[in-house]
């Protein structure tokens, strides 16, 4: 069944996008007659070589290329591109010297504060000339527990111009969770903050910060931010920010690393055990960024861009590369809903934002407390809104597009940590069809297998990609044998990326996502997605969200949902018929649970997925072996030893 159209570009949207212009360029340089996105894509995976040293020309990259464009480029892991190349990422981001707006931030507690391309480069060159006088050198690891502030975009910068390595979270991360993080990579200087402000509270985590400094031995001076008002005294070794920086420095220098060099250390979150260490590398966290910003989110120096991430997702690192489009980014530290779920929207009407980012869960929350952004704000200059952190259901769609704005170009993204970009996303000239993801990203030849390796379209299996590409990672921090890396991505199926995404590619080339695959239901040897039920279940105006399980039961597995509901609101007999029924009338009868329970909350990671399979691993009285990852731990105690389930 083909869905409903949302969005469609004019001619003149399709003939102004950045996307069309290279479509252009590539059609004369390499002599192509290109015509459609199809087309293009096509291209962009039969010749990715060609491609990828179009992006870098395209986008003007600031670098020594080098002759070579990629070595064993069918080898999956183990292709090299740009072998020859030279590059620094800061170098690429600070591009712009000049007056026009980088950078606002915008706190929940009414703070604002900007700075310009001009005097950003001022600041990290300050702290850069601090950092290389304190020893930094080129691979030493900078760890930062900090808010999405204008500090932590300057500290980022000043590391990677060193051509060190950058790693970051946000500071409502526990004890633990920091340690198990950062205590794998032994950094050298350790950034954070005074406090931080969430949901109305000032909240100081000078006795946290001190916890953790004690367990990172390797750590040669501590950097704090004044960034709540607590003005901590600090020990020997610590540092006041504004005492830090080098302000005799006025000259910024970059250290030109390898294309395949270490940028930055993320983490998968870790649920189940210590996290992954995921290293990217320079050059290729560059190219896949131009690529995502440039063509297929038309951003350029007009754009507004906001993203509503924590400093411990993956959308924080996106977001910040905007600054090599020359774009104004908008940063936020707080929550989205205080002192209303206003919040986000009067700032988006103020500061013009153009290209608003959040979570499906946001848009979500936002429809079940009934605003309506259309009815409140004037938002004439926004013109895309992309979504990703889990499946955006098709209701979601119906309320942005009537109740936030109907001439925009809603984008829902899926990649991941794994590549720190998108393996499908937005497209500003294609249409928005209910439900779907508009494409797959350029130079990627993503795919959808079946349970024997082939490649199917509209039919469900699992995302892969079946070319390398430049921002895969480089692979495990402390992985000496690669085969950790190898087993996580590579082993399922030879020589192709297996990504975790339960997925479909429909008959126009979009893309929708069931969930991940490890959460993957399977009652009666029939699969299905999470997703497919929290659509159904969500519809319920008495639901606030849910989470789906599959309970070994009796040789099978039965599936078990939980449910949170409005405040004042009980379980009853009546309820969960209603919820039974609306599953099985826009489902099928194998997606109705066998159990509905009622819980008081539902455990998430501090980027806000809910985590299905500690879930399970509670019901099934087995150990989560990482309750750090998870911002409510104390969440998973509601679905312990429950009677319903015995």
């Amino acid at each position: 069944m083909t869905q409903k159209i949302m969005w469609q570009p004019d001619a003149n949207q399709v003939a102004a996008a950045r996307i069309t212009d290279f479509m252009n360029t590539v059609n004369a340089q390499a002599n192509q007659q290109l015509t459609t996105y199809d087309d293009l894509h096509q291209w962009s995976v039969a010749h990715s070589d060609q491609f990828w040293s179009q992006i870098w020309r395209y986008f003007d990259v600031i670098g020594e290329r080098g002759e070579r464009t990629v070595v064993d480029a069918n080898k999956l892991p183990g292709a090299q591109w740009f072998p020859d190349a030279t590059l620094n990422f800061a170098e690429n981001l600070l591009r712009f010297n000049d007056d026009h707006i980088a950078l606002v931030f915008r706190g929940e507690n009414g703070t604002r504060q900007q700075l310009t391309y001009a005097e950003l480069r001022h600041e990290v060159a300050a702290l850069a000339a601090a950092m290389k006088a304190d020893g930094v050198e080129p691979g030493d690891r900078v760890a930062a527990m900090m808010p999405n502030c204008i500090e932590t975009i300057i500290g980022m910068l000043a590391t990677t111009s060193l051509g060190a390595i950058w790693s970051s979270c946000s500071p409502d991360f526990g004890v633990q969770g920091v340690v198990d993080r950062f205590g794998q990579i032994e950094p050298k200087l350790f950034i954070t903050v005074d406090g931080y402000y969430y949901n109305g509270k000032q909240l100081d985590i000078s006795e946290k910060t001190a916890a953790i400094r004690q367990q990172l031995p390797t750590v040669e001076r501590t950097l704090v931010v004044d960034f709540a008002g607590f003005k901590p005294k600090l020990n020997t070794g610590w540092a006041h920010w504004n005492d830090y920086l080098d302000r005799s420095s006025t000259e910024l220098t970059f250290t030109r690393m390898p294309f395949n060099a270490p940028l930055y250390i993320m983490f998968s979150s870790g649920t189940t055990g210590v996290p992954k260490c995921i290293v990217h590398g320079i050059g290729g966290t560059l190219l896949q960024h131009l690529k995502e910003h440039g063509l297929h989110t038309d951003i350029d120096r007009d754009d507004v861009l906001f993203y509503f991430t924590t400093c411990g997702w993956m959308m924080w690192n996106w977001l910040v590369s905007g600054l090599a489009q020359g774009a104004t980014l908008l940063l936020f530290d707080g929550s989205p809903f205080y002192p209303g779920p206003e919040a986000l929207w009067d700032i988006a009407e103020q500061e013009k934002i153009s290209v608003f980012g959040t979570s499906a869960k946001y848009l979500s929350a936002l429809e079940k407390a009934d605003y309506k952004p259309a009815e409140s704000n004037q938002l004439p200059m926004l013109r895309s809104i992309l979504t990703t952190g889990s499946v955006l259901a098709p209701e979601s769609f119906d309320y942005v597009y009537r109740d936030i704005k109907a001439n925009l170009c809603l984008s829902s993204i899926s990649g991941g940590t794994d590549i720190v970009s998108c393996f499908a996303l937005g497209n500003p000239t294609l249409p928005v069809y209910r439900g779907e993801l508009q494409c797959r990203g350029l130079g990627l030849d993503v795919q959808v297998f079946n349970d024997e390796g082939q490649a199917v379209t509209q039919q469900k299996g699992e995302l892969v990609c079946r070319n390398s590409f430049p921002c895969m990672p480089i692979g495990f921090w402390n992985d000496n044998t690669g085969e950790r890396y190898f087993n996580a991505y590579f082993a399922r199926f030879e020589n192709t990326w297996a990504h975790g995404d339960y997925a479909e590619i429909t008959a126009h080339n979009g893309v929708i996502i069931y969930g991940r695959s490890d959460a993957v239901l399977n009652p009666g040897g029939v699969r299905i997605g999470t997703a497919e039920i929290y659509r159904q279940v969500e519809k319920i105006d008495a639901v606030l969200e849910s989470i789906a399980i599959g309970q070994r039961w009796q040789d099978d597995e039965r599936v078990v949902l939980f449910v949170r509901l409005r405040e004042g609101v009980q379980l009853t007999d009546e309820l969960q018929q209603q919820i039974r029924q609306v599953i099985r009338a826009n489902a099928t009868p194998r997606h109705v649970p066998a159990i509905i329970a009622q819980v008081s909350d539902i455990p998430r990671t501090i980027s806000g997925k809910i985590v299905e399979l500690a879930v399970r691993q509670v019901v099934h009285g087995e150990t989560v072996k990482n309750t750090d990852a998870l911002a409510n731990p104390e969440a998973l105690e509601y679905f312990r030893n429950r009677p319903e389930l015995a």
